[in-house]
């Protein structure tokens, strides 16, 4: 009896999802290594988790040289163009950033760096939240000049309206007089 075959789509629950990932990625770092050794070929296997940690197979130390060797010049001259003339960063050419700045990095580089980007992350959100507080600090002082303006305007209309009438009220008395001599 045969598996059944599986749809490929996305894994809802986030605990199955991340045991799916486990096994299939260590899974493809074992095939890496087989074919690598059954085939006698160069082989770098690089994954990234959903939170962004770093997996990688590399057969040969100078594997990562290699590829940054031939893919800066085989696929450029090809394509004509460099992607300073672009003006954008492929994800080729930044995963390749990446990779040579870790392998620089010791861990105790790394735990300062992460310590650096909290830092930078806490600073960002406290301006954000300054700026935020600012701007509904100016649209309550605004809501208020506004409220103080219409009550000024609804003073003013309302005396136009109460001097109307007191000269409706004189005319009227005017007219009375004024029949009443003739």
């Amino acid at each position: 009896m045969g598996r059944k075959k599986l749809e490929i789509k996305r894994i809802e629950e986030n605990g199955a999802r991340m045991v799916c990932f486990s096994k299939r990625r260590s899974g493809l770092i074992k095939k890496a290594k087989e074919l690598s050794v059954l085939c006698d070929v160069d082989l770098a296997a690089i994954i990234f988790s959903n939170r962004g940690k770093l997996f990688q197979y590399c057969s040969t130390d100078s594997i990562l040289q290699r590829y940054q060797a031939e893919s800066s010049t085989g696929s450029r001259e090809e394509k004509g163009q460099s992607s300073d003339d672009s003006g954008f960063i492929t994800s080729d050419e930044i995963l390749q950033k990446v990779e040579r700045e870790l392998d620089e990095l010791c861990v105790t580089d790394l735990v300062l760096l992460e310590k650096q980007i909290e830092v930078a992350l806490i600073q960002t959100r406290s301006a954000k939240t300054q700026r935020m507080l600012d701007t509904v600090s100016s649209l309550r002082e605004e809501k208020n000049n506004l409220a103080d303006e219409k009550r000024s305007l609804e003073e003013i209309t309302g005396s136009n309206r109460n001097t109307s009438k007191k000269k409706m009220i004189v005319d009227l008395n005017n007219v009375a007089d004024d029949r009443m001599t003739e």
